[in-house]
């Protein structure tokens, strides 16, 4: 096991208990599949440090942590229900743990609402791991090229024209939302960068200048 894998463990055990130990090591390495290149344990360790940073606006930082274990823990480019067989997952996983009803549910509708990144208002939870999850938007413009680069990657079987249709019409839907960044303090440390890149690849993929 990877350092970075037990570091994963280490923070699932923090949420689950140790005698989940044998369980959360299955969810996490699910993240390192080899179709990944950029929904990785990497990518898992980036969003639970970004939500230890925004824990304060979260309602029940427990139930957002456990969604960002879930989130991608099934992932197939070539599926479009992703979420919601991660969501089924996160369902099977904490019942078979005891977890509370409530607790359930919230995660599930957590993982599903990682889909569209678009939380109602007053979604203090979706708020804190929607704001995680998008996180990589916000990345120097090295680290942007990089994401876009891994992004593309995982699609390589998609001929050029298609994947740079569906990525314009992703990053479209992102970019028309008032805000990308729902709690106070990532919308205050993240916006203008992310919003920068979002412009940046969109006028790299259509060929016309924000």
């Amino acid at each position: 096991m990877s350092a970075l894998s037990e570091n994963l463990l280490e923070r699932w055990i923090a949420v689950a208990g140790a005698g989940s130990a044998r369980i959360g090591a299955g969810v996490i390495g699910r993240y390192a599949e080899p179709h990944r290149r950029y929904h990785t344990e990497a990518h898992l360790a980036v969003v639970l440090t970004t939500i230890d940073e925004l824990s304060a606006a979260a309602a029940d930082v427990s139930a957002v942590r456990y969604a960002a274990f879930f989130h991608d823990a099934i992932y197939a480019v070539a599926r479009a229900d992703n979420e919601e067989r991660s969501a089924e997952l996160g369902r099977d996983v904490l019942e078979s743990l005891g977890a509370a009803p409530e607790l359930v549910n919230e995660v599930s509708r957590l993982v599903v609402l990682t889909r569209g990144h678009d939380p109602e208002a007053g979604d203090a939870n979706g708020a804190v791991l929607c704001d995680a999850d998008l996180v990589v938007l916000a990345g120097t413009a090295r680290e942007y090229t990089a994401y876009a680069a891994a992004v593309r990657a995982e699609y390589a079987a998609v001929p050029d024209d298609l994947f740079r249709a569906g990525r314009a019409s992703v990053l479209r839907k992102l970019a028309t939302q008032p805000r990308l960044f729902r709690t106070e303090l990532a919308h205050h440390r993240y916006e203008e960068r992310a919003r920068a890149n979002l412009a940046a690849e969109l006028a790299d993929l259509t060929g016309v200048s924000p």
